[in-house]
């Protein structure tokens, strides 16, 4: 893969972008409400090349979906919050939604697909949301008939300015901890969280490279950058990668100028790197990472040519990973040797999903 073009001009921030005012107003409607992680330093990455990992995966509902859904409810009027709100995510924005709901006093109405690992659904229903599970194809026009047939606020996953500045308080904290940032490697589905962390980083340090990571199985924004429009995959395509969290087809209107304006390339990593990751970050650095929120590490342990030298920061965005899926990643991610003597490959068909 040619590395990405590490020069991203700050003349093309405009005001329809979220600005760092947006993050900061963010950062404070929701800090009493999520974790702020510090960076964990990986001290198996080589001394030339620091990594450190900001574990999301700590957050009260596992992932960093909490800080865009916590903004977005949290700042409803409330007419809004009576209303009841709705939502469609493969899991954890659903899961973030039903918290910030039950914080704001609301009732929540989460559309999920049917292939979302049960770990995910439960969580939803764990706080009282009611869940309706649909094929993946049809999430958001079954969320959009519930908020026109039952009057629901729509809380999307990605297209909304509150949810992506409320991922941006990531890049925020990230900005504050670590005064001289090389990159920040960022998971990419929707594009919210990288939007916002692209927005919040780009200001405070514009040399830092913002880079989005993302399976090659699913990687419809690496070739959006590529052509310079937003490509849409079908379900089909990105159905095929471990990675559930990650299976958008498309980024979302909002997300895409942040990203064709701020960041700096794409990674792409394969399902074997990206199970090889989820072993590492248990192993090495002792958190669980489902494999959506492993991408980013996945990029530094097999693409380190494509990262600019210095501090590198890997955003670990989500840790609900069914237990039979992580045992079977611990146990594939060591070199197997088969009775024939050939290494075992790891593919999709070995996972539970």
């Amino acid at each position: 893969m040619t590395p990405p073009p590490y020069s991203v001009d700050a003349r093309k921030v405009s005001a329809d972008l979220v600005s760092l005012d947006d993050v900061r107003v963010a950062a404070m409607r929701i800090a009493d409400h999520v974790l702020h992680p510090r960076l964990l330093r990986a001290d198996w990455a080589p001394a030339s090349r620091t990594l450190w990992i900001k574990p999301e995966s700590l957050q009260r509902t596992g992932s960093c979906k909490v800080r865009g859904a916590v903004n977005a409810v949290l700042g409803l009027s409330e007419p809004e919050l009576l209303r009841g709100v709705v939502t469609y995510s493969s899991g954890n924005h659903g899961h973030a939604v039903a918290l910030a709901a039950q914080l704001a006093g609301t009732s929540a109405t989460v559309v999920v697909p049917d292939d979302a690992p049960a770990v995910k659904i439960d969580a939803i229903g764990a706080l009282g949301a009611r869940a309706a599970s649909v094929p993946r194809a049809d999430l958001r026009q079954v969320a959009e008939s519930l908020r026109d047939e039952e009057g629901l606020v729509l809380v999307p996953p990605s297209d909304d300015r509150a949810v992506i500045a409320g991922q941006g308080t990531i890049g925020l904290e990230i900005a504050d901890e670590i005064p001289d940032l090389a990159a920040v490697l960022v998971p990419v589905s929707g594009g919210g969280l990288l939007a916002g962390v692209a927005a919040a980083v780009k200001a405070l340090q514009p040399n830092a490279s913002v880079i989005g990571v993302e399976p090659i199985l699913a990687a419809d924004t690496a070739q959006s950058l590529r052509e310079g429009r937003r490509v849409e995959w079908s379900h089909a395509a990105t159905g095929r990668t471990i990675a559930d969290a990650l299976r958008a087809p498309t980024t979302a209107p909002a997300t895409w100028p942040h990203i064709e304006r701020l960041v700096d390339g794409v990674i792409t990593v394969t399902e074997e790197e990206i199970l090889r990751a989820v072993g590492t970050l248990a192993t090495r650095d002792r958190l669980v990472a489902e494999p959506s929120g492993a991408v980013s590490t996945a990029a530094f342990l097999f693409h380190r040519d494509e990262i600019p030298p210095g501090n590198t920061v890997a955003v670990l965005s989500g840790g609900n990973v069914d237990g039979s899926l992580l045992a079977n990643a611990l146990v594939l991610c060591q070199p197997y040797l088969g009775s024939s003597g050939d290494q075992v490959s790891i593919t999709k068909s070995n996972f539970a999903v």
